[in-house]
């Protein structure tokens, strides 16, 4: 079934609304959760190799399991949505449904502890939100809205100058580029903002937007199942 303009319209707006939560819990993780990324796994991977020389301090354990768990999460969704067509199906409304419960159930441990975080709390947070992440990022390839895949902007930002009247002056769709780049920076800073209250709050405001996301595009799903 073909999808209709309005319908790839409120899809785009779906994954828009994950790139701004994204933003969110990247900085939830980074700022409370001894600088490890959940969602961003580039910034893992640079963190990860300069910790592991001692630089500054930096993490190791912590980004070992965030990327380990995001691995875990993109392979699940993967094989849950292996036998359905690319777009949204029920299978959507459900991983991205499992995602929100995730980070609400974390809003509302989180929130029974202090500011100060336990290791070992730490690094189960880190885990569900990694893995929750994973699952976010492979739902949402498979729901193929170009340019937004709701994790990563660095792509997105290649294009944006790559394609521009700079650059190789190509027709692009250069709204939505810049607005997946604003929006996960928006998220950062509601994030941080949200750290100065308690690190419950970011996540719950993270768990909000993917519960409405699943519930939103669920109504308007267009994919049938196999």
């Amino acid at each position: 079934m073909t999808k209709t303009p309005e319908r790839e319209t409120l899809h785009l707006m779906l994954m828009l609304a994950l790139t701004f939560s994204t933003g969110v819990i990247d900085a939830v993780g980074y700022l409370g959760l001894d600088r490890v990324f959940t969602g961003n796994m580039t910034g893992n991977v640079v963190i990860l190799g300069m910790g592991l020389l001692g630089a500054d301090d930096l993490p190791i354990v912590g980004p070992l399991i965030a990327l380990g768990c995001f691995m875990l999460g993109a392979a699940v969704s993967g094989r849950v949505l292996r036998p359905v067509p690319s777009g949204w199906t029920a299978r959507s409304t459900t991983l991205f449904g499992f995602v929100g419960a995730i980070l609400a159930v974390l809003a509302i441990v989180l929130a029974l502890f202090p500011p100060e975080i336990p290791t070992g709390a730490q690094f189960v947070t880190t885990g569900a939100l990694g893995f929750a992440m994973g699952m976010q990022a492979g739902t949402a390839r498979h729901i193929a809205v170009k340019d937004v895949t709701t994790v990563v902007v660095t792509s997105t930002l290649t294009g944006l100058a790559a394609d521009s009247r700079l650059g190789g002056n190509k027709k692009q769709q250069w709204k939505r580029r810049a607005g997946a780049v604003i929006l996960i920076g928006l998220g950062a800073l509601a994030g941080a903002a949200a750290l100065h209250i308690h690190i419950a709050l970011g996540l719950g405001i993270a768990a909000a937007i993917s519960v409405a996301v699943a519930a939103l595009g669920h109504v308007k799903k267009v994919t049938p199942e196999a």
